[in-house]
């Protein structure tokens, strides 16, 4: 990108700033952070009249913006100013995935870009939309429909592109319930597949994949629908440890993930005693780290993103929008919430299985030990208990005969008693009124489908569009 400025006052017509009646009330932080981006690029103040800061992220801030068209009518657009220290290459890749990508299929397109030295903005046509978690509780079954429907229609169209968003979540998928617009924006952590037709892609690879511990990952701060840190804590560990370990008795729920490779080169003296417990012995720390792409926002990364899979594609977008779609279908968001990766892990565990998570983990070259057998749950009866659509005894007596057929223990399904219980009649009413009480059995069979364990066998966005759910679409 060079150091221009991508539209004139010719394009826009512009005498100056333009002003407006109906301007708000600014805090100074926000009035400083404006003023801070006037200088970092000058340009900016030529054409457009910031009004407000509208988002703020790790790797950027996005404005508010006012600019007078051509025609003498106001335009308001969204200004994302990336970080400085943002990668020059990363920053080319997102503008390319909005030029070629964008524009369609419910996908932001890119208006201009302006660049000051190590200062970059871009600038995006501006949507009024609504926060999901705003109005989740409101959200009739036709509106999920349609919101997940135009989801996968905008994942289908990235894809087609061989683009992997790597972090779909509702604040990245823009809803105007109004209008019923949609657009999926924010391509900042994108990673191109094999066969990318964006070029620049194919230069991030490795840039994503920053080495991370993987041995007794603690859990530090987490709390879930299902679970809680009391309950569950997870670990990783790689093949060829265990037969080395002396396991302490367990005390608490835990999952562990290893590699399945050969044990060769394993020193069997060097004996572990970390597992389940709250430390990292030296032994742990003095084996070579796996590294693997993890980009995306917590309770929406796939579980092949958590067990730190090398090999991640497109279906990691996919499973996202089948969270979003549990959270949708559920009436709570957000459905996972953990600051730890195995916990995260563990929190899928108590929906989707053990049994069928260790499973999955194999197919793609990872072992998954759980100490605590954690039963598959049933989606339709989880989401309707959680909407009040079912008595808790139903959904708790339907646990208890899969305990019972498996002989195993699950305290965790006690503590969701309570929860369950919270649900009152009136939210039943209102969801009659809503058509939450004739969802269709497709609604949960393409969810099942969407949240597959396994990415080999995950329901594609081009396939899950074509499910009898969208029939009349």
């Amino acid at each position: 990108m060079d150091s221009c400025v991508a539209c004139t006052d010719e394009m826009f017509g512009v005498d100056g700033i333009v002003k407006s009646g109906n301007k708000k009330k600014m805090s100074r932080d926000m009035e400083s952070d404006i003023e801070s981006l006037y200088k970092a690029v000058p340009q900016l103040a030529k054409t457009f009249r910031i009004i407000e800061k509208i988002g703020q992220g790790t790797f950027s801030s996005v404005y508010l913006g006012e600019a007078r068209m051509q025609d003498g009518s106001r335009g308001l657009f969204a200004l994302k100013h990336l970080i400085p220290t943002s990668h020059p290459t990363r920053i080319a890749a997102e503008l390319q995935c909005l030029t070629i990508a964008g524009g369609r299929e419910n996908v932001m397109g890119v208006e201009y870009c302006f660049r000051k030295e190590d200062h970059a903005v871009i600038v995006m046509p501006y949507m009024e939309h609504q926060a999901i978690v705003d109005i989740i509780g409101t959200l009739s079954f036709e509106e999920v429909r349609l919101y997940i429907y135009h989801l996968l229609k905008a994942l289908r169209h990235i894809h087609q592109f061989g683009i992997i968003h790597r972090d779909i979540k509702p604040n990245n998928f823009l809803y105007n319930r109004k209008a019923k617009k949609f657009a999926l924006v924010d391509f900042g952590l994108a990673q191109g597949t094999a066969d990318t037709q964006i070029e620049l892609l194919k230069d991030l690879v490795g840039l994503s994949k920053a080495p991370r511990p993987v041995f007794s990952e603690r859990n530090l701060n987490s709390c879930s629908l299902i679970t809680t840190k009391q309950e569950t804590k997870t670990q990783l560990v790689r093949t060829g440890e265990l037969s080395s370990r002396r396991f302490p008795p367990a005390r608490r729920g835990l999952a562990t993930v290893r590699n399945q490779k050969s044990q060769r080169g394993v020193h069997h003296s060097l004996t572990c005693n970390c597992f389940q417990t709250d430390q990292v012995c030296n032994v742990c720390l003095s084996r070579k780290q796996q590294s693997a792409p993890r980009a995306g926002t917590p309770g929406f990364r796939a579980p092949e993103v958590l067990i730190k899979c090398p090999n991640q594609g497109t279906a990691i977008d996919v499973w996202s929008a089948g969270v979003i779609f549990l959270s949708l279908l559920s009436g709570r968001y957000p459905f996972f919430k953990a600051s730890d990766d195995m916990v995260a892990l563990t929190q899928i565990m108590t929906i989707r299985g053990s049994r069928e998570t260790a499973r999955a983990a194999k197919a793609f070259g990872k072992a998954v030990l759980c100490s605590r057998e954690l039963p598959r749950l049933d989606l339709r009866v989880l989401c309707e208990t959680l909407r009040g659509r079912r008595p808790v005894e139903e959904v708790c007596k339907s646990l208890d005969d899969c305990r019972k057929k498996r002989a195993v223990e699950t305290p965790l399904l006690s503590k969701s008693k309570a929860k369950f219980q919270k649900v009152s009649q009136s939210e039943t009413l209102v969801n009659d009124e809503q058509g939450w009480d004739t969802v269709p059995e497709e609604a949960y069979d393409l969810l099942d489908h969407l949240l597959d364990l396994n990415p080999m066998t995950r329901i594609t966005a081009a396939k899950a569009l074509e499910h009898p759910l969208f029939t009349d679409f």
